[in-house]
């Protein structure tokens, strides 16, 4: 269908007039009937390749000064542009959201990630439909989507089986997706998803299996399919990696290559990559150190076993980095080998957020466990080291990495109102429409601006209607008049951010921030300040490139100006009521979200169920609660899991081991309390149920389990400490066998199906279900617990 003919302003584009019979024989037909033609994108319209790292500072990557050599981003670089005043939302959720709908990500609703939906209109983790995604938009002019990697845009009610499906990529524009839909995923043993089903890699770790490798094969093959069945069409490709987002896993030999490259310590680090950035000219001559974060000790504070595990947990981190940007290497090989990567709009975009702080002071063996309160010491972490990035590990470097992989701004990931939680690098290369390449671009953009730069590229108009539903408009800016101009004024002018409590506002390089929570502190405590009480500052990014100076006190009236700014910006995006709640918000309850099972007491779920996520599982934390497996042993017996959630970094098991019914509670990693019958189970029908009654008293508390056969009880146990919050984003709920890493050592990894016939799982939910705001004393019990 040629341009002339084609209104691309309404999705999906109509097609011709249908043409009505004038005879009563075809061969009599008059004018004979023509085959409806295909929509097909603008003359000249380049593929389209987006490729997103997840918990990355501007200050890791080699082609931005930093000390993880990617040799694919410089190259990329010496071949395109790089971007030196890029910014994302501070959060991976919110940065994808914007990055495919061109909206800021209150105004699509995704304030905080999915995980921490509220019912706010900024926050309900839901896109309007008045918002159509670039894979939409793309799709309906002609271009063949498909996204391998990381999403975590669906509602998290709704991944599930039972769906909606509309939300999951193949209701957003794709029409292939290979990935995973959470906010991290084991790289050795994902969950993984073709499309809307369930799938398993068909190789394993000891095959050579690596998540980041099975994304590439998938995208590389993707490709060849569209170029040899529809050469003439341009495809977009998306590329949203789960590294280097933790839980770090990478082959042994990237780690083994940075081995003690990183013993001269955080400070010395965040000097040699200032000294880099600059000969790469991708900060200004005069740019200075920003301030070190309060309460993070520098490296000369550490203790030698600190400063051993602190240097073994960055080699793995940069290993990760370097084997993820070899992957993205082969995607670009195959573009070259195709004869495509001339005519390809490629955008590698280093970082959904900045550097991680996540980890804690220390760094930790287990995200899962630190993000509940529990850290590690350096002495553990130490005695780890040769393990550290394989499946026995869920690592996560320490705070002062954090800080100067953000080199040379401040702050980190989850901080909005400071460059090193929103400043990432970006590289766009693009032969066909670049003319200059191997320069710098120093002009203020956003992550917004990905979408109208790829439809100027392409030639392709915003659509007013995607579906029949009006659309917002896009807030974002198009790049595209830098691409020729490195000195081009800046058509992105004023620009909000803001992530739970922390916040900023820019407005012609002068920016007033103010930082609300410390993102180390995961599980608050009550104590936290109210906003009115927060501190603003006042940077003029214009002679201060890295916010190194407050002004506040010089120019307090410019101060007051930009507050102004912000609330008016803030009332427009959604943003308002602010909502600082971090980990507490991964209950539905205390968010204040509808989750899959609502109020139900008793989910029963058949044999067959297929996995389900933290969310659209039945909620054991937190209550007492009970697990009815219903099965038949053969008369050889039988062996292998029941029902499960989690795994070896934290879970719970109902499974038959030796013939024997078990129960196992997982408590981190640190402790496995197992429940056991002493009798083999006989051959027959038999019902296997494990009673758990919650101690009380607030979250993480303790409790007895105690195990029936055919309801008679054979054995009871204590489980000294439970797990309060989220058990995994990376594992599942799983009837009839347990995915990804196992809860107990008592079966293998991924081979524990139950080997008898198990007919239904019954939950039932007990009404003891505590929270964070039960009582002071919870809170104090759990603190005293983990101190």
């Amino acid at each position: 269908m040629g341009d002339a003919e084609t209104s691309r302003t309404r999705l999906p584009i109509s097609g011709k007039t249908r043409q009505d019979p004038t005879s009563l024989d075809i061969h009599s037909q008059d004018p004979p009937f023509t085959p409806p033609e295909q929509v097909s994108a603008p003359e000249g319209a380049p593929n389209v390749v987006v490729v997103l790292l997840d918990d990355m500072g501007f200050g890791a990557p080699s082609a931005f000064g930093g000390p993880c050599e990617m040799p694919t981003a410089e190259r990329l670089a010496e071949g395109g542009l790089r971007y030196t005043r890029f910014h994302v939302t501070a959060v991976c959720s919110p940065t994808r959201q914007s990055l495919l709908t061109g909206r800021n990500h209150h105004s699509v609703g995704m304030g905080v990630t999915t995980e921490m939906a509220s019912a706010a209109p900024g926050y309900d983790g839901t896109r309007p439909l008045s918002a159509g995604t670039i894979g939409q938009i793309l799709a309906g002019n002609g271009y063949n989507t498909g996204a391998f990697g990381k999403w975590h845009q669906t509602p998290a009610r709704d991944v599930s089986a039972a769906g909606p499906f509309d939300r999951w990529p193949t209701g957003e524009g794709f029409e292939k997706f290979y990935g995973f839909l959470c906010a991290e995923m084991n790289h050795w043993y994902p969950v993984l998803f073709d499309g809307t089903s369930p799938v398993e890699p068909s190789r394993r770790p000891e095959d050579g299996y690596h998540l980041s490798e099975d994304l590439v094969d998938r995208a590389i093959d993707w490709v060849k399919d569209q170029k040899s069945l529809k050469p003439d069409n341009p495809f977009f490709a998306y590329l949203p990696f789960g590294a280097t987002h933790a839980p770090y896993h990478v082959p042994k030999e990237y780690r083994d290559k940075y081995r003690g490259a990183f013993d001269h310590g955080w400070d010395r680090q965040r000097e040699i990559t200032l000294q880099r950035q600059k000969e790469l000219g991708v900060v200004p001559p005069d740019t200075e150190l920003a301030p070190w974060a309060e309460g993070v000790p520098h490296w000369d504070e550490l203790s030698d076993a600190e400063r051993e595990s602190a240097a073994s947990l960055m080699e793995l981190y940069a290993g990760f980095a370097e084997h993820t940007d070899d992957q993205i290497g082969r995607f670009v090989d195959a573009l070259e080998e195709q004869g495509e990567l001339d005519n390809t709009l490629f955008v590698y975009i280093l970082g959904d957020n900045g550097a991680s702080a996540e980890g804690g002071l220390g760094g930790t063996l287990n995200e899962h466990r630190y993000a509940s309160g529990i850290p590690d010491d350096a002495e553990t972490i130490n005695r780890y080291r040769e393990q550290l990035g394989d499946s026995s590990t869920h690592a996560h470097y320490p705070v002062g990495w954090a800080l100067a992989m953000n080199t040379p701004y401040q702050w980190t990931k989850q901080v909005a109102s400071h460059f090193g939680g929103t400043r990432d690098g970006m590289i766009v290369h693009w032969p066909r429409g670049i003319a200059e390449p191997g320069g710098i671009r120093n002009q203020f953009h956003h992550v917004i601006d990905v979408l109208p730069t790829v439809l100027e590229a392409a030639g392709i108009p915003e659509p007013t209607e995607v579906n029949g539903v009006t659309q917002q408009p896009v807030e974002g800016t198009s790049m595209l008049y830098t691409f020729n101009d490195a000195d081009a004024a800046d058509r992105h002018r004023v620009q909000y951010f803001e992530m739970v409590g922390n916040r900023g506002i820019y407005q012609d390089g002068w920016m007033a921030v103010t930082r609300h929570g410390t993102p180390w502190e995961m599980v608050q405590d009550g104590s936290e300040s109210s906003f009115e009480d927060d501190r603003w500052e006042l940077y003029n990014t214009n002679v201060d490139w890295s916010q190194a100076h407050d002004i506040s006190a010089e120019y307090p009236e410019k101060l007051r100006e930009l507050q102004q700014l912000f609330m008016i910006e803030a009332s427009r995006h959604n943003v308002l009521p602010l909502d600082d709640r971090m980990t507490e918000r991964e209950n539905p309850r205390e968010a204040g979200r509808r989750d899959l099972h609502g109020d139900r007491k008793t989910i029963t779920l058949p044999g067959s169920a297929s996995r389900l996520t933290e969310e659209t599982a039945p909620n054991v934390k937190n209550r007492s609660h009970t697990l009815t497996a219903r099965c038949e042993i053969p008369e050889a017996g039988a062996e292998g899991v029941l029902v499960a959630q989690g795994g070896r970094f934290g879970g719970w098991s109902l499974y038959v081991h030796e013939g024997r019914a078990c129960y196992a509670y997982n408590y981190f990693g640190l402790e496995l309390y197992r429940v056991q019958d002493s009798e083999p189970l006989s051959a027959g029908t038999h019902e296997i149920a494990l009673e758990f009654s919650y101690d009380g008293g607030g979250v993480g508390m303790g409790g007895t389990a105690t195990l029936s056969v055919d309801g008679a009880q054979v054995a009871e146990g204590r489980v000294g400490a439970t797990i309060p919050y989220y058990f995994a984003f990376d594992e599942t709920f799983d009837v009839g066998v347990d995915r990804a890493s196992p809860v107990t050592e008592d079966y293998p990894v991924v081979d524990n199906a139950f080997t008898g016939k198990l007919h239904t799982v019954r939950v039932d939910l007990g009404d003891d279900l505590h929270s964070d705001s039960d009582s002071e004393l919870g809170r104090e019990r759990f603190r005293a617990a983990h101190e």
